[in-house]
């Protein structure tokens, strides 16, 4: 069993190597067809991205956004898992809620940037409640269709036991939805991370969006790429992240 395992785990780190080795080799050969100083190979922006590091211009902009993110999508799933699992389990709920989520949900949410800036001033909140308005609903329509789809046998066998609601809420329906919600989470991050640069160009002085935006006023293609992969080394933690919760919270995915 031990040996599987660790055979699983060098076949996955090889084709880890083999992936970032395939995006490196092709921004190399991207960055030797373009031949100018706007598309610096991966060695430059390296070196670009050590040396913004080392001098403390990137970190605290990657703080900055880091918490937002954070705090985006945790005060996102506290509110989306418990008003999804009402919808799929209780149909009264469910007929008041989904007109309006069905109203709201396609909407960009990113258009309402102005007004919530205006509403709640250019600090964090604002920006951490429009990233969390838009992967509230990504959380929210995965986890009503998780609870809808619990089969009705298997509520009615362990009602017959004896549990009651909140048991059955726990044990019966959460279980269900938790894949769901981890799959959801996955794409809420990547959303996450995109609204982000989006709110952090308008009225801050902080944060990667912030940074990005800077170095390409400056024509500093450097620190550009610099914030580029810093944002993209913060999209794949988050990403890591959710694996490591689904492999803690979901064991029998794993399977």
């Amino acid at each position: 069993m031990r040996r599987s395992s660790r055979r699983a785990a060098a076949r996955r780190t090889l084709h880890t190597a083999w992936g970032v080795f395939l995006l490196l080799a092709t921004w190399q050969g991207l960055s030797w067809l373009v031949d100018r100083a706007v598309l610096p190979g991966p060695l430059e922006a390296g070196e670009a991205l050590a040396e913004s590091v080392m001098s403390g211009r990137l970190l605290p902009h990657l703080a900055y956004s880091t918490f937002r993110v954070l705090a985006a999508v945790a005060s996102a799933v506290v509110l989306a898992v418990p008003a999804g699992i009402a919808m799929g389990r209780y149909p009264v709920v469910d007929r008041l809620l989904s007109p309006f989520v069905r109203l709201v949900y396609p909407v960009p949410k990113v258009a309402f940037l102005p007004v919530v800036v205006l509403l709640l001033g250019v600090h964090d909140l604002a920006k951490i409640f429009l990233i969390g308005l838009v992967v509230f609903f990504q959380i929210l329509v995965p986890t009503r269709d998780g609870a809808l789809a619990v089969p009705r046998s298997c509520i009615m066998s362990v009602r017959s036991l004896g549990a009651k609601e909140w048991d059955i809420l726990r044990h019966v329906v959460l279980p269900a939805c938790l894949p769901r919600v981890f799959t959801s989470l996955r794409i809420a991050v990547g959303t996450a991370v995109a609204v982000l640069f989006l709110t952090e160009t308008f009225a801050t002085s902080h944060g990667l969006g912030y940074y990005l935006l800077d170095a390409w006023s400056r024509l500093d293609y450097g620190d550009l790429f610099a914030g580029v992969i810093a944002m993209g080394l913060l999209g794949a933690a988050l990403h890591w992240t959710v694996d490591r919760l689904e492999a803690r919270f979901c064991p029998w995915e794993r399977l």
